[in-house]
């Protein structure tokens, strides 16, 4: 056969082979699936090119026609399209992706995190640790912490991920302190996801009066709370928690740590419960 008409039919059958590959994806990612046509031409170009940075050694197309394909390689998969969803470029994408696998793919030593027992909610054997830095007045932490509380103790990440709540005061949130002392008064009872979530739910309705209020709605002691809430030990707690983090290299509110690793993606719910399941498959694996 001549040379020349061998690479263009080796062309085009090639060019078939990856057609074919990427159309199989919308099988296994229905976000793809959902696209419009010129979202789903994209993501055609993106799987024929790009790697998945864990699961699978080749290129998305072929990996995601595995039999069965890796669950890591499924939701990179779906994030892209969620990515080419939201109006974003290959560029854009491909940026988000290296910020995801500095997350999913641990580099360096974990950051040395005291995890109080008093503040963990979930099995405390799931093989997956989430701690997640937070203060009692943060507007998007009163979001945040009850998804992922909801997830861990009875949604998608149950058995699956234990999470921590270390207490981060903010100077600019008005407050802040007082509801720090407030939820580790209430872990010495015992009640700190209780009072936590209540105080959250109740988010507008903050007050320094209101705290003791929702302590004995919620069945607390009212003296041992008030002695706690003004004992100089709980206040020293409650600093440590701040200095630790700052030495972690927190500077907002929420930040996430995956078993010691700081989180560096997207800070929505829904995509760190996406991320934090990556950490559970690959465990299991």
């Amino acid at each position: 056969m001549n040379k020349g008409i061998f690479l263009a039919v080796a062309s085009v059958l090639t060019g078939a082979i990856l057609f074919v590959l990427c159309h199989s994806v919308s099988a296994q990612a229905p976000a793809c699936d959902a696209l419009p046509d010129t979202g789903k031409a994209l993501s055609r170009e993106i799987f024929a090119a790009l790697y998945p940075y864990d699961g699978c050694d080749q290129t998305f197309a072929r990996c995601l026609a595995q039999k069965p394909p890796k669950p890591v390689v499924l939701r990179l998969a779906q994030d892209i399209c969620r990515h080419i969803k939201e109006g974003q470029s290959r560029e854009q994408i491909e940026r988000a992706l290296a910020k995801r696998a500095q997350t999913a793919l641990a580099v360096g030593k974990p950051s040395h995190i005291a995890l109080d027992n008093a503040t963990m909610a979930g099995n405390p054997r799931a093989p997956v640790t989430a701690v997640i830095y937070a203060c009692a007045r943060c507007p998007f932490c009163k979001i945040v912490v009850p998804t992922l509380y909801d997830a861990v103790t009875a949604g998608a990440l149950k058995d699956k991920v234990r999470l921590f709540y270390r207490p981060f005061p903010l100077k600019d949130h008005r407050g802040s302190t007082e509801g720090g002392l407030a939820i580790l008064s209430a872990a010495r009872q015992g009640k700190f996801w209780p009072y936590l979530l209540h105080l959250y739910a109740n988010f507008d309705s903050f007050s320094s009066s209101a705290l003791i209020e929702w302590a004995v709605s919620l069945g607390l002691d009212k003296s041992a709370f008030e002695r706690d809430y003004a004992n100089t030990e709980t206040r020293d707690a409650l600093i440590a928690s701040k200095q630790e983090g700052i030495r972690n290299k927190v500077n907002a509110t929420p930040t996430l740590f995956i078993d010691g690793i700081k989180y560096v993606y997207e800070n929505d719910a829904k995509t760190i419960i996406d991320v934090l399941a990556e950490q559970y498959d690959r465990r299991a694996q």
